[in-house]
């Protein structure tokens, strides 16, 4: 079990599915698990992006999830992914002009068990990838757990620490996303805007993916143990 799941664990609530939404489920939880030994260019890989009511992963709420397939080295525009989960409370005026879903987007978002089991549905047991991956997963895993009463332990990779790692040369320390996308050039179209985002940060996974398969790490478990070692040794220090 997962650190995120343990600190969540103690405020695990009742959850009620419909037999509809308790088969969808099940039928999830059977995918099997990815070959993570497999290239990157044989791997489906989904970037994720999430907008919220706040920066609290404990307090605030989930409004929306993007996310967008790399399969086999390649984006395909047609393969994304967004929905927002409908808000009993209007998140305030200051976080709306951040992400821009506005009052009554949010008032009539999807229910929050069917958008999360639509996400579930398009990631199946794919890896995902996101830039500071810790709020996106702590976001999308307390949502699991007070709507469908899961554990989400999917496997992440977290670009804030291998890109220092792959590209040392360029910049040894933990930045802000646009300092990378600056850096090569990639062009964010729509800032704060959960799909645009994750299709900029998927550009900058296929930056990683081909210095990655230069080095030898060549597949998703390779890329993974650069994260942990990195991870590691800025602990160590």
């Amino acid at each position: 079990m997962s650190w995120l799941a343990r600190f969540f664990r103690s405020k695990k609530p009742e959850v009620v599915l419909s037999p509809e939404q308790r088969e969808r489920l099940e039928r999830w939880q059977q995918l099997p698990d990815p070959d993570l030994n497999h290239s990157h260019f044989q791997t489906r890989y989904v970037v994720v992006d999430v907008e919220s009511s706040g920066l609290n992963m404990v307090k605030d709420r989930l409004i929306s999830i993007g996310a967008v397939a790399v399969v086999n080295g390649l984006i395909d525009t047609q393969d994304a992914f967004e929905v927002i989960l409908k808000q009993e409370v209007v998140s305030d005026t200051a976080n709306i002009l951040l992400h821009g879903i506005g009052g009554s987007a949010q008032r009539e978002g999807m229910e929050p068990a069917d958008a999360l089991l639509l996400f579930l549905e398009y990631i199946g047991k794919c890896p995902l990838v996101a830039y500071h991956a810790m709020f996106d997963h702590s976001m999308i895993a307390r949502a699991m757990e007070k709507y469908l009463g899961i554990e989400f332990e999917q496997q992440w990779l977290d670009l804030a620490w291998i890109m220092p790692e792959l590209f040392q040369d360029r910049i040894d320390t933990n930045v802000a996303l646009d300092a990378w996308l600056n850096l090569f050039g990639i062009e964010n179209i729509q800032r704060h805007n959960a799909v645009s985002d994750c299709y900029a940060t998927a550009k900058l996974l296929q930056v990683a993916m081909a210095r990655a398969a230069e080095r030898g790490a060549e597949c998703p478990e390779r890329m993974m143990e650069i994260e942990r070692v990195r991870r590691w040794l800025r602990r160590s220090n």
